[in-house]
Parts: structure tokens; C-alpha cells; sequence
């Protein structure tokens, strides 16, 4: 790349619901260097769902409700735009940028997945085998030039699993994106206070934290922030438990942090990750984490007796509960530097953006 030649980028995403791909996507796109790239952010779905402010960049909707009526509209989008290098995320729209690569040789096409995909093929039919295009769907990496993974784990399950050369596959992990302030060491709440954020579905294990939760021998409040497609069937067992006069639950709020801020430890049910946000954000604000070991990310992040425990069942995890209750040792801002340390956005942007150069100087 020569000094006044500036690397033209697009980055595609579905949509910009509230999401950890959406949010990290768009915030990447807004924060590379805009004296080395030209920026622009399309996104397939509508600008009245918007849940991120996006300054400083072009960004286009598409108007659309799905990837698959807009497919058309970001081909002739592609066309029009002729970007060095295209970047999308999240699995359909992965899947048809995948094909787009083959009509469009001159742009560097890279992908960013946000899970352990064949973990989470058990909840979801993630690879699609019994679609028209399921083909496509399980070999779509082989179309990328560079496929992002944020985690080890993801790295070698598509390597191991998709049969991806890692020659192809980086790991950048997901960048912090807000200016989180570290909250002063106190005492913990009476009664205890507990937290997730996490969508209501079957991957992010709500019914084992309710579980432990109905089991705990401890007087606690828990927060649950989040919408999803189980939504009703998790407050069934929130009822089944008798647990309804112990927890809140908030669709979405744009106060993160402050929320994260008031509790005492956060609970990560999930049997599958990318490389969880909200778990480097609660680390980040000084409140520790529980979670239950699980590929994508999760025993990069923690650092037992740092900033968190990992355990293996459900048993393990009412045990630490207990304990937590009665022995809380975690310093804030210990917990904090734990994660600034390693995925401050000055770090992860620069991985980005050394990336971009390469794959476009590698022509």
C-alpha cells in the first residue's frame, strides 16, 4: 500500500439489533484509522432498529426485513462500491457473501464468526445440512480469503471441525468498546446481587443457572438483561423454581455498566461463546465472573481467583455460589485490569487494521 492510497472497506452485518456482533462490528468500522481506509457499513435490515449510534463513517440500510430478500440489494451494493475488502459477520449473511466472492475476484472477502460452530450446531441448525444451499453452508469458509475467529477454541474447531487451513484463520478477540469506569471496592450487597446479560436462548444456559440458582441456601437478587426466543419457556422454570419474587428482568437497556456496576458477581450459564462481551464488561467495571467451562473464549478471559471461577457442573457451581456469599475476595481493581490489559480497543484496532493491510497487500 502506498502512503496516499487508502484501502477501501465495507462492513456488512444483518442488522444492528442489540448484539455482541453488531456491536463490535460497527464500533471496528467506526474506530480504524480513517487516514489509511475509507469506511463504509451496510447493513441488510432497517434503520429504525438501529441500537448503536454510528458517527463518522457512511453507513447504508438496505431496507430490508431478511439476508435472503436482501441478497439482491447488497449484490448490486458490492458492484456499485467495488470495496478492496469486504467484511461480514454472523452465519447467513456469511453464507451469501461466501458465494458473492466468486463474481467479485478483484475484492478480498473476510469473515468473522461469533461462535464455536460445531458446539452450537447442537442448539441451532447452525450448518445448515438439510437446506438447498447446505452444501455451501458447511464449506463457506473455503470462499474467504480470512476468516476472524475470537478465540483459540474457535480457531481450532474450525480448523479441526470445518477443515479450514489455519493459514486462513486469525484470532483477534473482541475489543472492550465502551469507556467503562472501575466502581469503588465495597461491600457486597445484602442481599447478594447477581447479573447476566445474555440472550433468552437455549445456547446461553439459563435453565442451569436457575437451576443452581433454586438450589443456593443464601437470600440473592438476580438480574437478567436480554430478549430471546425462550423467553417464555425460561420464566415457566423461573415459576416451576418459585424464584419470581427474587429476579428482574430488562429486554435492553443502553446502561450496561450501570448495572454491571451495582452487582456482586456475574453468572455465565452458556454452553457455547465466541468470545463473550458481556463478561470482559463486567470484569472490565471490577465485578467478577462465575461461569461454567465451555468452549469459546471463557478460560482465555478468566483468571481464576482474579477475576472469576470456572466450574463443570452444576453442583461445582451452587458450591461457589455458597461460598462467594460467604467469602467475597475479589478487588475491583484487580478484576478491571485483568481484561484492560489485554483487549483494550487501542489493542484490538490495531489488529484489525494490521490485517486489512495484509490481506489487501496480499494480491
Amino acid at each position: 500500500m502506498t502512503s496516499n492510497k487508502k484501502i477501501n472497506i465495507v462492513f456488512a452485518l444483518p442488522n444492528l439489533l442489540p448484539g455482541g456482533a453488531e456491536r463490535v462490528m460497527s464500533f471496528v468500522a467506526q474506530k480504524i484509522d480513517p487516514t489509511k481506509f475509507n469506511t463504509k457499513l451496510v447493513i441488510v435490515g432497517f434503520s429504525k432498529d438501529a441500537s448503536y449510534d454510528i458517527k463518522g463513517i457512511d453507513v447504508v440500510f438496505l431496507e430490508k426485513a431478511r439476508v435472503s430478500t436482501g441478497a439482491f440489494s447488497l449484490f448490486k451494493f458490492i458492484r456499485k462500491s467495488k470495496p478492496d475488502i469486504l467484511i461480514s459477520a454472523i452465519g447467513h449473511l456469511n453464507t451469501v457473501t461466501a458465494l458473492f466472492s466468486m463474481f467479485f475476484p478483484k475484492t478480498k472477502f473476510i469473515a468473522r464468526e461469533v461462535n464455536v460452530l460445531s458446539v452450537l450446531e447442537d442448539y441451532e441448525n447452525e450448518r445448515g445440512r438439510k437446506t438447498i444451499l447446505g452444501s455451501l453452508v458447511d464449506n463457506r469458509f473455503n470462499f474467504f480469503d480470512k476468516v476472524i475467529c475470537q478465540s483459540k477454541d474457535m480457531l481450532n474447531d474450525f480448523n479441526e471441525n470445518f477443515n479450514i487451513d489455519k493459514n486462513k484463520l486469525v484470532v483477534i478477540n473482541n475489543p472492550i468498546t465502551d469507556n467503562f469506569k472501575v466502581k469503588e471496592e465495597r461491600e457486597v450487597n445484602k442481599p447478594i446481587r447477581f447479573i447476566t446479560v445474555a440472550r433468552l436462548d437455549g445456547e446461553k444456559g439459563h435453565n442451569r443457572l436457575l437451576e443452581a440458582l433454586a438450589k443456593v441456601d443464601f437470600d440473592f437478587h438476580y438480574t437478567i438483561i436480554g430478549k430471546g426466543s425462550l423467553r417464555d419457556e425460561i420464566f415457566s422454570q423461573i415459576d416451576k423454581y418459585n424464584l419470581k419474587d427474587k429476579i428482574s428482568h430488562i429486554p435492553f437497556t443502553k446502561e450496561i455498566g450501570k448495572y454491571l456496576s451495582e452487582s456482586d458477581l456475574y453468572l455465565q450459564g452458556s454452553y457455547t461463546e465466541g468470545f463473550p462481551n458481556s463478561i470482559i464488561e463486567s470484569c472490565m467495571v471490577g465485578t467478577p465472573v462465575l461461569a461454567f467451562d465451555a468452549p469459546g473464549g471463557i478460560n482465555e478471559i478468566i483468571y481464576p481467583d482474579v477475576n472469576g471461577k470456572i466450574v463443570s457442573n452444576v453442583d461445582e457451581f451452587i458450591l461457589e455460589l455458597n461460598n462467594t456469599n460467604l467469602n467475597y475476595s475479589f478487588k475491583p481493581k484487580d478484576v478491571s485490569k485483568s481484561v484492560s490489559e489485554r483487549y483494550s480497543s487501542v489493542i484490538i484496532i490495531k489488529k484489525y487494521e494490521d490485517l486489512f493491510t495484509q490481506v489487501y497487500n496480499d494480491k
